[in-house]
């Protein structure tokens, strides 16, 4: 079984190291000194250092996203033919009412805990949201994707898919277009690794029982 939180550590990979640090110790270094060489200012975001400068504006959006009311669903699905779907679910109680008012799919997601920094971890809330929604619609999951096993987790407890999101703009700093192409990979890889070492030949054989949250590991050893 895997564990919820734990990785799995390769004998080729002994540090345990992710997609995104395998670039971060890879290139890293030549992208910080091109940063602080660099001439041209408009290029600054291409590599570390303007990533770097740039981080908290980013980040200080956060504050000012605006919740919409559930009730704005159904004005945007009479102006549009295309999927729409909520993204910040983290309850069962929020999950329902987003079905009821008819969106076509949740995102899993506490947009980085930038607004309230107690919220739940997304792979906790995961779970909970799936069986409120059972097969009405489908569910994603956003928030600590880094490793192959993580994306392995995330289908074993009910997501469809996943988001990632800061190892694809360290692949991006380090190495650009090629950079986010081999991050890819790399999750990839891991995920077809932990599904042949699981038994899986495929992403609908990833069930429930393949892994074991920490509440019930512990629970296992009273």
């Amino acid at each position: 079984m895997i564990s919820q939180l734990s990785d799995v550590t390769s004998p080729s990979n002994p540090s345990g190291n992710s997609a995104s640090s395998a670039f971060v110790h890879s290139g890293i270094r030549a992208s910080a000194n091109h940063a602080t060489t660099s001439g041209d200012d408009n290029d600054e975001i291409t590599n570390l250092k303007g990533l770097l400068q740039s981080e908290f504006k980013v980040k200080d959006l956060g504050k000012l996203q605006s919740a919409q009311p559930l009730q704005d669903i159904g004005w945007l699905k009479s102006v549009t033919n295309l999927p729409i779907l909520i993204k910040g679910v983290i309850t069962a109680e929020d999950a329902i009412k987003a079905v009821e008012v008819g969106v076509d799919g949740i995102i899993v997601s506490n947009h980085g805990a930038r607004q309230l920094d107690y919220v739940p971890a997304t792979i906790f809330a995961l779970e909970e949201v799936v069986k409120s929604v059972g097969n009405k619609v489908p569910v994603l999951f956003d928030g600590g994707i880094r490793r192959g096993t993580d994306v392995f987790k995330a289908i074993a407890l009910g997501a469809q898919a996943v988001l990632v999101g800061r190892p694809v703009l360290y692949g991006l700093a380090v190495k650009g277009e090629h950079g986010i192409r081999r991050v890819i990979e790399m999750l990839r890889d891991e995920l077809e690794l932990t599904m042949a070492l699981s038994g899986c030949c495929s992403t609908k054989e990833i069930t429930r029982s393949h892994i074991q949250t920490q509440h019930e590991r512990l629970k296992s050893l009273l």
